[in-house]
């Protein structure tokens, strides 16, 4: 497993953008599939979006095309969520997950692919 650190959480109007990063910290994730999920305070984890290891497959929730962006740095070994018009429904903590660059049980937006979680980074939207 590896351990992963996310930033980039903070407070802002509905209407404004962030842009969240996850970098592990001691192993490299260059090589493997990397996802956003959210929690927010009463619900369950939910997928956001997620990248394939090389950054040439992208998968977004219905909630976040059009509206959310996922990328791999140019060492592919950092990800960035750029957010943009967001909501205040958007409003949770932010998860960067790593898995396998390969898993054929299970989607890039299925929980059980990840082996490795950060401790999250909050987003608030005010209205």
């Amino acid at each position: 497993q590896v351990q992963l650190v996310e930033s980039g959480g903070g407070l802002v109007q509905a209407g404004g953008s962030l842009r969240l990063s996850c970098a592990p910290s001691g192993l490299s994730v260059a090589s493997l599939a990397m996802g956003w999920f959210r929690q927010a305070p009463g619900k369950e984890r939910e997928f956001v979006a997620a990248i394939s290891w090389n950054g040439t497959i992208t998968s977004y929730a219905d909630s976040a095309k059009g509206r959310f962006t996922i990328s791999r740095g140019n060492a592919k070994n950092t990800v960035y969520l750029q957010m943009n018009s967001l909501k205040p429904e958007d409003t949770s903590t932010y998860y960067c997950a790593a898995g396998p660059y390969t898993n054929g049980a299970y989607s890039y937006s299925q929980q059980e692919r990840y082996t490795s979680w950060g401790q999250g980074t909050l987003v608030t939207v005010s209205s």
